[in-house]
């Protein structure tokens, strides 16, 4: 008789990337749980940082919003972001509302459950800290770039990145989560500001190399000036490993750049950098490798097929 016992699905990482993959992941019957950074500090979740002193929220609220069970107009007043030139300039809404929550109840992580509840949310969202985490970075000069908006702008090579302060804590029930988990899924996103901050918390990182869970990374469909300019999937692959101080993944999952250039008549030389894949390298660090179609051009912007990447996922989860 099958087990109707529900898969423990755990996904790490932040911004847009997360989001899309979360929106997919949604749809299952899973207990599905997002592990989200908080090292942000440009823009409004900065600003909110210096006034507030709330842990910054932007990557939480994307998160929460792509989770979120709610009607559309609702979903996108919370993800509205104010115009205009007063104090509000910048700010989206859902922002605003994590930090009144965090200012009611005196605590960044009761705020995000309690909005969670009000969006309905599909899932658990936990931020990888009760408190703010400051990313650094040193680039390949041997310089310290400090703040995580700030990293991209040196158009350097980066050697690695860490976090103060080192000993911080995640939420008591995370390192649990992550033990019992079925399958764990990192990124994609940002590599280094976005990926690797939830990975350098100490008791996150342990309990990853400790979890039984088969891990998967979603690779990067393109690379980023500043952080990851012309990386390969197994340089990407590779930096995860070091950051986490021994290889971790069972499978990488990659887009088929051959046929993505086909089909949108695309040069090799031209932007967007798309990732290669030098499959060789890459399944020597990895024991499964997955070239799929799953990238789609959209608005000269390439973006992850979000039901494709969630179907791969599940049936990953279903086989082992």
């Amino acid at each position: 008789m099958q087990s109707t016992t529900k898969k423990r699905v755990v996904v790490f990482g932040g911004g847009t990337g997360l989001s899309n993959i979360l929106r997919g992941l949604k749809r299952y019957p899973i207990e599905l749980t997002a592990i989200v950074t908080v090292a942000d500090d440009g823009g409004s979740s900065g600003r909110l940082f210096d006034q507030y002193n709330v842990p910054p929220p932007g990557d939480i609220r994307q998160v929460m919003a792509a989770l979120s069970d709610v009607e559309p107009m609702i979903e996108k007043m919370f993800q509205h972001r104010f115009e205009g030139s007063d104090g509000l300039k910048g700010h989206s809404l859902g922002n605003l509302m994590l930090t009144a929550l965090t200012t009611i109840t005196g605590d960044f992580a009761r705020a995000v459950e309690q909005m969670g509840a009000v969006l309905n949310i599909k899932g658990t969202v936990l931020p990888a800290a009760n408190q703010r985490i400051t990313l650094h970075a040193e680039l390949e000069d041997g310089s310290i770039i400090t703040g995580e908006s700030k990293i991209p702008l040196y158009g350097r090579k980066i050697r690695n990145v860490f976090i103060t302060p080192q000993d911080v804590k995640p939420l008591p029930e995370t390192a649990d989560t992550i033990k019992n988990a079925d399958l764990i899924v990192f990124g994609p996103g940002s590599l280094y500001t976005s990926t690797l901050p939830t990975l350098l918390v100490q008791d996150i990182r342990e309990a990853i190399l400790e979890s039984a869970a088969k891990k998967v990374y979603v690779g990067n469909l393109t690379t980023q000036r500043g952080e990851t300019y012309r990386y390969t999937a197994s340089e990407h692959v590779q930096a995860l490993y070091d950051h986490a101080g021994a290889p971790f993944l069972d499978a990488v999952l990659v887009n088929n750049v051959e046929a993505f250039r086909r089909m949108h008549n695309l040069a090799e030389n031209e932007e967007p950098w798309l990732v290669e894949n030098d499959l060789e390298c890459l399944q020597a660090l990895v024991p499964e490798v997955f070239v799929q179609e799953i990238a789609s051009l959209i608005d000269g912007t390439v973006m992850h097929k979000t039901m494709e990447v969630s179907d791969l996922l599940m049936r990953y989860i279903e086989r082992t």
